[in-house]
C-alpha cells in the first residue's frame, strides 16, 4: 500500500512531489467527460517516469494478436483503445533551459484533483540553473458541457529573475500505445494546418487486414496570452513537423510578472462527423469554446458537476478516508460514462490507461449497471443494454466460430464492436459465464425500472440467443444421468479448464428459466411483437422450451454434503485447503508464484460461488450463505478489483460488520492506496461501481422486491452517519442513516412506498419519514 495521497473530503491531493509514484498519480488525477479524457500528465515536458495518455471514446485499433501457439477460433486481433494526439502539451524554455521537473529542483509542489468541480490544479516552485526560482500554476478540465473539448490555464512567474520565455503550445500525434503487441504506431497523418496561435492535426488509424473500420480524429488547438491578468498582443511562429503542429511565442518577463497561457483543445472523431468535414467542424467547435473563454467554460463545468453530485453523492460523517474513497470512485465513473451514446461502453481503465485494451468486459453488466440505474436517468442504464442488443449478430458470429449453430450467441469476453478480441484461450473459450451476466443485467434492469417493454423491444432476442448457447454448451453425462458443463473457467481465474463450475452451471440454468418466463410473457402481452421475434429468430417453442426445461430439471451442481457447501468445481476438494493467512508473506501470488502453482492451489482470485449467491440471494437462506461465505472467503486473496465489493455486500447481510468494513475500504481505496501495486497502469473503473454498491447494497441493504424499494440499513461503527440518494421509477429519495434512526426524504412530487427494516413506510411527496434503528 502507498500512503502519500492526503486525505480530503473533496480532493485528491499530492502535497509534495513524489516522482517515484508519478505514474500512479497520473492515473489518480485523470480527467474525462464521456467523449475524451487524459491522464494527469504535466503540460510541460517531463523526462521522468510518466505514461503520457490521451484518449478519444470509441476510437480503437485492431492490434495483431500475439500468442505463442495459435488455436482454432482465436480472435485475429486485440482491440486497443488508442493513445491519441497529445493536446495538453505546452513546452517552456527559460533562456536556453528547458523546463523539466525531472531535471530541476522542485522546492514546493502540490497537485490536486478537485472532484466537486472536475478540475485538475497544480502549483509548484522550481529552481532552475543559477538559482532562478520559477512559480508554475496550471488549471485544466475536460468540459462536461462541451464534451469534445478541454481547457487549460497555465501560469508562469519568475520569482527572482528576468529572462525571455519561449512558450510552445503544441499538438503531437507522434505517440504510441505502451501496450502495442509489436511496438507499432497506430496513426497516419492525413492533414495538418497552422495559423496564428492555432493548429489542427487530422490523423487516421492505420490500415488493417481485419475489415475493422478505420477512424479519423481531428484535434485542434488555439491559445491566448495574458500578462498580469491583462490580455496582450503577441506574435506566434507556426511550426509544422510530422504529426506535429505548434505555435512558438517569445515573451520577455521581469521578476514577479505573471504570464498566463490559455489553451483550448478539441477532439472530433469520424464516429460523430463526416470524414470530409472533420477539420472544418473541429475549427468551428474550437472557436466556439474559445469565444466563451476559460472563465465561462469553468463556470459551466462547476455547474454541470454540481448537478451530477446532486444525484449521486454519498456523504460519510466521521471517516475521512472512507469519504474520500467513495467520492473518488463515483467521480471517475461519472466522467468515464455519461450514457449519451449507446455505441459507447465502460472500459475497465476508462480514460486513465491502456491496460486491458480499454474494451468492454462483463464488468459493465455485473457491476456498473446497478450504479447507473440508481444515480442517473433511466435512459443511461438502458443504453448499456441496447449496446449489447446491437452486438447480438456479432455474438452469434462469435459462437459460430467456435462450432455453435442455430442462432446461439456467445458474447465476447473483450470487445469494441461486438467481435471477440481476447486471446487467452482459457478465458476466450472458457470464461463463458459472461453470457449469464448479460442475461442477468436484463433482469436487473427490468426489476429496478419496471420497464417491461424493454423485453419485447430488445431483451427477449438477446435471451433467446444466450439460452440457445447454454443448451448446446451442456452435455448429458450417462454416468451422472445429469447435464454437465465441461472445460470452463469461472469468475475465479485462478482455476482454468475445470468441469462443472457451480456458478456457471447455476447462471446457465437461471438464464434458461428466465428466458422461458419472458418468452411466455411477451407472447401473451405483445403478440404482434412476438410474431416478429419468432420469425426473425426462427424460434420453435414446441421444441426449444421443453429442451430448456429438461436441462433446468437435470443440471448437475457439485456439492459437499459434509460441509454443506456448493463446490466451486467438482474437484475442488482434491486441493489442499488452506487459508490466506498461511501465505501472508507471499502475496500477491499473481506476482510471486508460477501460474502452475496458482492453478493447483485452493486460493481464489475473486468471488465465484459467492458471486452466484450475491446475484441470486433470494434462492438461498441465510445459513446457506453463511456456510459458503465462511468456507470460501478465507481462501480468497482478492487479487481482482471486482472481489472486495461482493464480499462486502454479503458480509453486511450476514451481520459481519468488521469484515464488511474491511472489504469496503479495500474496494474504496483500491487505487488510492495502490493495494494491488498496479494503479500506475490506470484505474479500475468498472470495479469502482462496487464501492457504491458496498455502501448502498451492503451497509444500507438496498434491494428491489416485488416492485418495491427495500432498505435494511445499519451504521458502521467507524461512521457518525451516511447519506445517499436513489432514483427509483421516477422518484428520487434521500436516505440518511444516523446512529438511532433512518430518515427517508422524498424529493419528488409523487408518493413512494419504501420497506425499511421490514416495515412499509409510505413517504408522501416532498416530505420525510423515519424508522428507528434500535
Amino acid at each position: 500500500m502507498k500512503n502519500y495521497i492526503t486525505h480530503d473530503a473533496w480532493c485528491i491531493v499530492e502535497d509534495g512531489f513524489y516522482p517515484e509514484h508519478n505514474e500512479i498519480t497520473e492515473s489518480l488525477m485523470s480527467l474525462g467527460n464521456g467523449r475524451m479524457g487524459h491522464r494527469g500528465n504535466f503540460e510541460e515536458r517531463y523526462s521522468g517516469k510518466s505514461l503520457l495518455g490521451n484518449y478519444v471514446a470509441g476510437v480503437y485499433f485492431p492490434d495483431k494478436t500475439r500468442v505463442g501457439w495459435w488455436k482454432n477460433g482465436y480472435p485475429r486481433y486485440f482491440a486497443k483503445v488508442l493513445n491519441a494526439c497529445n493536446w495538453v502539451g505546452i513546452d517552456v524554455q527559460v533562456g536556453e533551459e528547458v523546463l523539466d521537473l525531472s531535471t530541476c529542483e522542485v522546492r514546493t509542489f502540490r497537485r490536486e484533483l478537485n472532484m466537486r468541480e472536475g478540475v485538475l490544479r497544480r502549483t509548484a516552485v522550481v529552481v532552475l540553473s543559477r538559482g532562478r526560482e520559477l512559480k508554475i500554476e496550471s488549471t485544466r478540465f475536460c468540459s462536461l458541457v462541451d464534451d469534445e473539448a478541454g481547457a487549460i490555464r497555465y501560469r508562469l512567474t519568475p520569482l527572482n529573475f528576468e529572462d525571455t520565455f519561449t512558450i510552445t503550445p503544441y499538438l503531437d500525434g507522434n505517440i504510441r500505445n505502451r501496450d502495442a503487441n509489436y511496438d507499432e504506431t497506430f496513426w497516419n497523418e492525413l492533414r495538418k494546418e497552422t495559423g496564428f496561435a492555432e493548429g489542427c492535426l487530422l490523423l487516421e488509424t492505420k490500415a488493417n487486414p481485419y475489415g475493422v473500420e478505420r477512424f479519423e480524429v481531428a484535434t485542434s488547438m488555439c491559445f491566448d496570452l495574458a500578462l498580469d491578468g491583462e490580455r496582450v498582443d503577441f506574435k506566434s511562429q507556426p511550426v509544422r513537423d510530422e504529426k506535429y503542429v505548434a505555435g512558438v511565442v517569445e515573451v520577455p518577463l521581469k521578476e514577479g510578472q505573471e504570464l498566463t497561457v490559455y489553451k483550448y483543445g478539441v477532439n472530433l472523431s469520424s464516429m460523430n462527423y463526416p470524414n470530409h468535414l472533420l477539420m472544418e467542424e473541429a475549427y468551428k467547435y474550437l472557436r466556439r469554446v474559445a469565444e466563451k473563454g476559460f472563465d465561462v467554460l469553468y463556470e459551466e463545468q462547476v455547474r454541470a458537476w454540481a448537478e451530477k453530485w446532486e444525484k449521486n453523492d454519498i456523504t460519510i460523517e466521521g471517516d475521512l478516508a472512507a469519504q474520500q474513497g467513495i467520492r473518488f470512485n463515483i467521480f471517475h465513473l461519472q466522467q468515464t460514462y455519461t450514457g449519451k451514446d449507446e455505441r459507447l461502453n465502460i472500459g475497465p481503465k476508462g480514460f486513465t490507461g491502456e491496460k486491458y485494451g480499454g474494451s468492454t468486459y462483463w464488468d459493465t453488466e455485473a457491476y456498473c449497471l446497478p450504479f447507473y440505474l440508481a444515480t442517473s436517468e433511466q435512459q443511461v442504464a438502458r443504453n448499456l443494454l441496447v449496446y449489447r442488443y446491437k452486438h447480438l449478430p456479432k455474438a452469434i458470429e462469435n459462437a459460430e466460430k467456435l462450432g455453435f449453430s442455430f442462432g446461439a450467441a456467445l458474447y465476447p469476453m473483450v470487445t469494441m464492436n461486438g467481435e471477440e478480441c481476447h486471446n487467452e484461450w482459457e478465458i476466450t473459450f472458457e470464461e463463458i459465464h459472461r453470457n449469464g451476466a448479460i442475461a442477468y443485467a436484463i433482469h436487473d434492469y427490468v426489476r429496478y425500472t419496471g420497464d417491461e417493454g424493454y423485453l419485447a423491444e430488445y431483451g427477449l432476442e438477446v435471451l433467446i440467443g444466450i439460452s440457445r448457447f447454454w443448451r448446446q454448451r451442456v452435455n448429458w453425462s450417462a454416468a451422472k444421468q445429469q447435464y454437465v458443463m465441461l472445460g470452463v473457467t469461472g469468475p475465479n481465474e485462478y482455476e482454468n479448464n475445470v468441469n462443472n463450475n457451480w456458478y456457471t452451471n447455476y447462471i446457465a440454468v437461471w438464464t434458461l428459466r428466465y428466458t422461458a418466463q419472458v418468452y411466455g410473457q411477451v407472447q401473451a402481452q405483445e403478440p404482434e411483437r412476438w410474431a416478429d421475434i419468432e420469425a426473425r429468430t426462427q424460434f420453435n417453442a414446441a421444441e426449444e422450451v421443453p429442451a430448456w426445461e429438461h436441462i433446468i430439471q437435470h443440471m448437475y451442481f457439485p456439492y459437499d454434503p459434509e460441509r454443506r457447501v456448493y463446490l466451486q468445481q467438482q474437484e475442488f476438494l482434491d486441493k489442499e485447503l488452506l487459508t490466506v493467512d498461511a501465505i501472508a508473506d507471499q502475496r500477491p501470488i499473481n506476482q510471486r508464484w508460477s501460474w502452475d502453482r496458482i492453478l493447483r492451489s485452493c486460493f481464489i482470485k475473486q468471488a465465484d460461488v459467492l458471486q452466484g449467491m450475491y446475484f441470486f440471494e433470494e434462492d438461498f437462506d441465510e445459513e446457506d450463505l453463511r456456510r459458503n461465505f465462511a468456507f470460501y472467503e478465507p481462501m480468497t486473496v482478492h487479487e481482482s478489483s471486482l472481489s472486495p465489493c461482493v464480499h462486502a455486500i454479503l458480509a453486511a447481510r450476514l451481520g459481519l460488520q468488521e469484515k464488511a468494513y474491511e472489504m469496503y475500504l479495500r474496494t474504496a481505496r483500491l487505487d488510492l492506496d495502490d493495494y494491488n501495486h498496479d494503479t500506475e497502469d490506470g484505474l479500475h473503473i468498472t470495479s469502482m461501481a462496487g464501492t457504491w454498491m458496498s455502501v448502498v447494497k451492503g451497509f444500507a441493504g438496498m434491494r428491489v422486491r416485488d416492485g418495491q424499494l427495500v432498505l435494511n440499513p445499519y451504521l458502521p461503527e467507524q461512521w457518525a452517519s451516511y447519506t445517499f440518494r436513489l432514483g427509483f421509477r421516477g422518484t428520487w429519495i434521500q436516505v440518511d442513516v444516523l446512529k438511532d434512526k433512518v430518515l427517508i426524504h422524498n424529493l419528488s412530487d409523487q408518493d413512494i412506498a419504501v420497506q425499511v427494516l421490514g416495515e412499509s413506510l409510505r413517504v408522501e411527496a416532498q416530505s420525510e419519514a423515519s424508522k428507528s434503528l434500535g
